[in-house]
């Protein structure tokens, strides 16, 4: 089912062009959408979530005009902005419920139950009722993550949700939108290739302000396809190989380096072409270096 439908869509600031003739079709399930800081993925979660207008474009959620029917679309949204700032005096429980209230849930033992799954989902029952301003980076991200999930809204915006996470929170984290997303639409804007490579089953890639691509994770790692390979050579080498070309990761193998480049041409040296995955798909067209 056709949920989202971005036409046209442009945004300036001044004479900074933000976005760029973004098309965009989105389907109920879980949307990644990658892109590297400043290519314009906040910008877009901010309009999408009615808090930016823009300059030219249409669209529509659920079937309702973004522009017209603005109010109809914030009943149906979660957001997680990407600097996600909350008042410390509340406790985490004491703030999940004002949320609750503001969201329109108004029976006190739905809102309990609702905030009570939540903070058992987001993993902060032993801190909820210890003050905000006494709460770490990561159990401030994983409060904003249950605030958006309040209400059981239909269309959840996460923006870089993963940040400050440890491992294994991050993995709560996608097991839960993973069990979400049956019934719901999540759009996951993130520069952490992992969140999009474990979760997702549709991506868009943009940058400076352009959709690059959008398809499948499967269709993404084709974009790489025989442009990945294997190079090992001498530690002495580093410094050519990264002039040359696109370095995905390296690692240490006895007295040499064996990188993961990207090169439309067969690279010089001991090489071996490698299959492409999703990070490599995601480099390839962010370097443009494309089969």
């Amino acid at each position: 089912m056709l949920t989202i439908k971005i036409e046209g869509l442009q945004k300036s600031y001044r004479t900074f062009q933000a976005l760029k003739n973004i098309n965009l079709h989105m389907e109920t399930g879980l949307f990644g959408l990658l892109g590297p800081n400043g290519a314009g993925k906040s910008t877009l979660m901010k309009i999408l979530s009615t808090i930016l207008p823009f300059q030219e474009g249409t669209i529509t959620i659920y079937d309702f005009d973004l522009i017209k029917e603005g109010d109809k679309v914030r009943q149906l949204l979660g957001y997680l902005p990407q600097h996600f700032n909350v008042p410390t005096q509340f406790t985490g429980r004491e703030f999940l419920h004002y949320v609750a209230s503001m969201k329109g849930v108004a029976d006190s033992e739905e809102r309990n139950a609702q905030v009570e799954k939540l903070l058992e989902e987001v993993n902060l029952v032993q801190q909820a009722n210890k003050k905000i301003k006494g709460y770490s980076g990561g159990m401030k991200r994983r409060l904003g993550i249950a605030q958006a999930l309040i209400g059981n809204p239909k269309l959840i915006i996460l923006d870089e949700p993963t940040a400050g996470l440890d491992p294994s929170e991050r993995i709560r984290f996608r097991n839960l939108i993973e069990k979400l997303s049956k019934d719901h639409s999540i759009i996951l804007s993130t520069h952490i290739i992992s969140d999009i490579e474990s979760s997702c089953e549709n991506v868009a890639v943009i940058n400076h302000g352009e959709v690059l691509f959008q398809g499948s994770t499967d269709d993404l790692a084709e974009k790489a396809k025989k442009v990945v390979w294997e190079l090992a050579a001498p530690f002495s080498e580093y410094d050519k190989v990264e002039k040359e070309y696109v370095i995905i990761s390296s690692r240490k193998e006895k007295d040499r380096v064996v990188f993961r480049i990207i090169s439309k041409e067969t690279p010089k040296g001991e090489v071996i072409p490698v299959q492409p995955s999703i990070e490599d798909g995601y480099m390839a067209i962010i370097n443009g270096v494309m089969s």
